[in-house]
C-alpha cells in the first residue's frame, strides 16, 4: 500500500519519548491541538523534518506534489521514510483504495487508533505514532499576513474592543505584529522571532504564534500605561461586507496561493482544513456492528450529537434507529427574525436502505428532497434508485409511494410524489429536485445553473406551510451535499439582513461541519460556494439598481436573470407576488403540475408565437430579489451550465403526448 518516493540514511534513532521533544525556554501550553499538516512542504522537506525531529513512527500529512488536490502521508520508519500516497475524490478520502473517509484528519485519526490496519504490498506494518507539528501561521484565521499597520487599524475599527490579528512585520522581517483593539484604540504589539520561538519582548517563549496567542487570551497583557490588553475574539480574515465580495473574490483569485500573499482560495480552503481537529466528535453509532452495512462508505458515519434517529421502529431490533443522515442547522445568530429553516444530510440509498430513507422522510414531513448526483457516476454506484416510475406505485417498508408526474430540463428532473404511509389518513406530497448538471470532475462552470435551481427548490420549500426540513444528499452526504447547503444558508442571510451583512463562508463550512463530518470536500467546491455567492449578489445588485431607475421612467422590461448571458429563459410564476421570475438559459424551471410540464425535446416555438408570450411587467414592481431590469440594462456573457441552445424568451412550448 505504501508508495515510496525516496529515503534518506539516518543515524539510529533515539528512543522515541512520551511526548514531542521542546526545545529549551519554549513553555508547552497545549497538547490537544495536533497540526500534523505541512501545507508548504516536498517530499524533500518532509523527509529532512522527520529525519532532523522526529523517530520512528513520527509522520506528517502534506500536498501531493505529483498530483495536485490529493496529499501524502510521510511516516518515518526504520531510520528511513515512506511517502503514502491518499486520493481526494471530492466525495471522500482514501489510500487509493481500501477504507474510505470524509476528513483527512479521519483517516488519520482511523490509522493512528487501529494500529496494524496500514501495511506497505510486502505486508510489512506502518505505524503513525507521533504526529510532527506544523507551525506555520498562515493556517490560523486571524493571521492576516501582509497588511500595514494603518490597514490593520481600518479593519479593527469595524470590530470591538479586544478584537484582535497578527501581520507580518513590515519593519522587521521575520517578526510579527499583534494589533488588538483597545479602549476604542488600535494596540501594536511586537511580536519576535528567534530560533523559532515567538516572544513579545522577554517572558515566555512559544513554539508557534497559535501558542502565544492562546496564552495571551488567558493572561492579558498590560501596557506601561497600565491599560489591560485583553485578546477576545479574533478578527477573521474571511468575514467579508456581501456587499465588496467582488473585490474579495478578484483577490483570493490573484493570490490563489501561487505567491508568498496570504490570501486565495488554496489558503482559505487550507485554514479550514487544519480546523478539522476540532471536529473530532462521536460517532459510535454508525461503527456499531448491526449498523455498519447501513453505511455506503466505512467510516463516512454521522455524528452522534446530529444524528437523525428513526422513531416508528421495533425496538426489540438493534440499530433499527439508525440511519446514515444528521440534521443541519444555522447558527442562531444567522436566523434572524425569520422561520426557521434547516435541512437533513444525508448518504445516497443503499438496496437496504430505502425503506429507513422513506420512513425519515416522513416522520420529518420533509416535503423537498434534493438529489445531487446521478444514479451512475464514472462506471459506479452513486445511490439506489428509491423512487417508482412515473405513474407507478411502490411500497418501501411502511410507506407506498406513487409517482404522480415528471418533468425534465437541462439542468435537472422534478418528480411529484404522493406518499402515504401504512395505518395514516394522510397523504403527503412530496416533491423530487434530481439535479444532473454538476459533472463527473470538479463543479459545474458556470453557478447560474445552481441558483436557479435552488431558488426553484426554495419557493417550492416556502409554498408548502409547516414543511419539515429539506432534504439533501448525494452519494457521501458531504461534498456536493455541504456544497449546495452552505450556498443555501448564506443566500438566506443576505436575503434576510441585506448586502450590508457581514458573511463568513469559510466559518460557515466550518459551522456545517461540525454537524456532519467533511462538508464541502475540495478546494474547488470552496470556490464554487464563493463564486455562487458572489453570481447572487450581482444579481441582486442589478434588480436594485433597475428598481430605482424603473421608478422614475417606464420602458419595456425583460426579466433579470442569474445566468448573465442574452440567450433568454423560461419563466415560472412566484407564487403569492404576481411577478415573473427568470431563469439562466439552461434552466427552465419547472412547473407544478403534469399537464404543464416542459417539453423534454429541443422543439422551439417559432419567433411569432414567442413575441405572442413576452410576460410584461408588474403595475407595481415588488421589491424581491429578483425583479425586471430594462432591455438595455442587459449584459452579454457567454457561460452556462449546460451547452443547449438558448430559448426565446417567451414560455416553455407545451410538452409532447405522454407515452401510454
Amino acid at each position: 500500500m505504501g508508495w515510496r518516493e525516496g529515503s534518506k540514511e539516518a543515524p539510529l534513532p533515539l528512543p522515541p519519548p512520551p511526548t514531542r521533544r521542546r526545545r529549551p525556554g519554549c513553555a508547552r501550553l497545549f497538547s490537544g491541538l495536533s497540526v500534523w499538516f505541512h501545507p508548504n512542504v516536498s517530499g524533500l522537506d518532509a523527509e529532512v523534518l522527520l529525519m532532523e525531529r522526529g523517530f520512528d513512527g513520527s509522520f506528517l500529512a502534506r500536498h501531493s506534489r505529483s498530483n495536485p488536490g490529493d496529499f501524502t502521508l510521510s511516516v518515518r520508519r526504520n531510520g528511513e521514510v515512506t511517502h503514502i500516497k491518499i486520493q481526494n475524490t471530492g466525495d471522500f478520502y482514501d489510500l487509493y483504495g481500501g477504507e474510505k473517509f470524509a476528513t483527512l484528519s479521519e483517516l488519520v485519526q482511523f490509522y493512528m487508533e487501529t494500529q496494524g490496519q496500514l501495511r506497505e504490498k510486502n505486508g510489512e506494518v506502518i505505524e503513525l505514532r507521533f504526529p510532527l507539528n506544523c507551525a506555520d501561521p498562515t493556517t490560523e484565521r486571524w493571521f492576516h499576513g501582509h497588511l500595514s499597520g494603518k490597514e490593520a487599524e481600518t479593519l479593527l475599527e469595524k470590530g470591538k474592543n479586544g478584537s484582535f490579528l497578527v501581520r507580518e512585520s513590515q519593519t522587521s522581517p521575520g517578526d510579527y505584529v499583534l494589533s488588538v483593539r483597545t479602549d476604542d484604540r488600535v494596540t501594536h504589539v511586537m511580536i519576535r522571532c528567534k530560533d523559532n520561538c515567538y516572544d513579545v519582548g522577554g517572558g515566555d517563549k512559544f513554539d508557534s504564534l497559535s501558542e502565544l496567542i492562546e496564552y495571551y487570551k488567558r493572561n492579558p497583557m498590560v501596557e506601561t500605561s497600565g491599560t489591560v490588553v485583553h485578546l477576545k475574539q479574533p478578527f477573521n480574515a474571511t468575514r467579508i461586507n456581501a456587499s465588496v465580495i467582488n473585490s474579495r473574490v478578484r483577490e483570493l483569485q490573484k493570490e490563489n496561493g501561487q505567491s508568498t500573499g496570504k490570501a486565495g482560495f488554496w489558503e482559505e480552503f487550507e485554514s479550514l482544513q487544519q480546523q478539522e481537529c476540532k471536529h473530532l466528535f462521536s460517532r459510535k453509532e454508525g461503527q456499531k456492528t448491526e449498523n455498519r452495512n447501513k453505511n455506503r462508505y466505512k467510516n463516512i458515519l454521522p455524528f452522534d450529537h446530529t444524528r437523525v434517529k428513526l422513531k416508528d421502529i421495533d425496538k426489540n431490533v438493534a440499530g433499527s434507529e439508525y440511519i446514515n443522515a444528521n440534521y443541519i442547522k444555522p447558527e442562531e445568530e444567522l436566523m434572524g427574525d425569520g422561520p426557521s429553516k434547516y435541512y437533513i444530510a444525508t448518504q445516497g440509498c443503499l438496496p437496504s436502505t430505502t425503506a429507513d430513507f422513506w420512513s425519515m422522510v416522513w416522520q420529518e414531513n420533509t416535503r423537498v428532497i434534493v438529489m445531487t448526483t446521478k444514479e451512475i457516476e464514472r462506471g459506479k454506484n452513486k445511490c439506489v434508485r428509491y423512487w417508482p416510475e412515473e405513474g407507478q406505485s411502490k411500497e418501501y417498508g411502511a410507506v407506498k409511494v406513487h409517482s404522480l408526474a415528471e418533468s425534465s430540463n437541462a439542468d435537472y428532473t422534478l418528480r411529484e410524489f404522493l406518499v402515504v404511509k401504512e395505518g395514516e389518513d394522510e397523504e403527503r406530497k412530496v416533491f423530487h429536485y434530481h439535479f444532473q448538471a454538476w459533472p463527473d470532475h470538479g463543479v459545474p462552470s458556470d453557478p447560474g445553473c445552481v441558483l436557479n435551481f435552488l431558488h426553484d427548490v426554495n419557493v417550492r420549500q416556502d409554498s408548502i406551510p409547516h414543511a419539515g426540513p429539506i432534504l439533501v444528499h448525494c452519494s457521501a452526504g458531504i461534498g456536493r451535499t455541504g456544497t449546495f447547503i452552505v450556498i443555501d444558508m448564506i443566500l438566506d442571510q443576505i436575503k434576510r439582513q441585506g448586502l450590508d451583512c457581514e458573511i463568513d463562508i469559510q466559518r460557515t463550512i466550518q459551522m456545517v461541519r461540525s454537524q456532519r463530518s467533511g462538508m464541502v470536500q475540495t478546494e474547488a467546491q470552496y470556490k464554487f460556494v464563493y463564486l455562487a455567492v458572489q453570481h447572487y449578489i450581482e444579481t441582486v445588485s442589478q434588480r436594485m439598481q433597475a428598481e430605482q431607475k424603473s421608478l422614475q421612467i417606464g420602458r419595456e422590461y425583460t426579466n433579470i436573470r442569474y445566468s448573465s448571458e442574452v440567450g433568454g429563459a423560461g419563466s415560472v410564476p412566484d407564487p403569492g407576488r404576481g411577478m415573473t421570475l427568470s431563469l439562466s438559459r439552461s434552466t427552465t424551471s419547472l412547473p407544478t403540475t403534469p399537464n404543464t410540464a416542459v417539453c423534454r425535446d429541443n422543439k422551439r416555438p417559432s419567433r411569432a408565437a414567442s413575441d405572442a408570450h413576452l410576460p410584461r411587467p408588474p403595475d407595481d414592481i415588488p421589491k424581491q430579489i429578483y425583479e425586471n431590469i430594462p432591455l438595455k440594462e442587459r449584459k452579454l456573457s457567454t457561460n452556462s451550465c449546460s451547452t443547449a441552445l438558448p430559448p426565446n424568451f417567451a414560455p416553455p412550448p407545451p410538452p409532447p403526448p405522454r407515452k401510454t
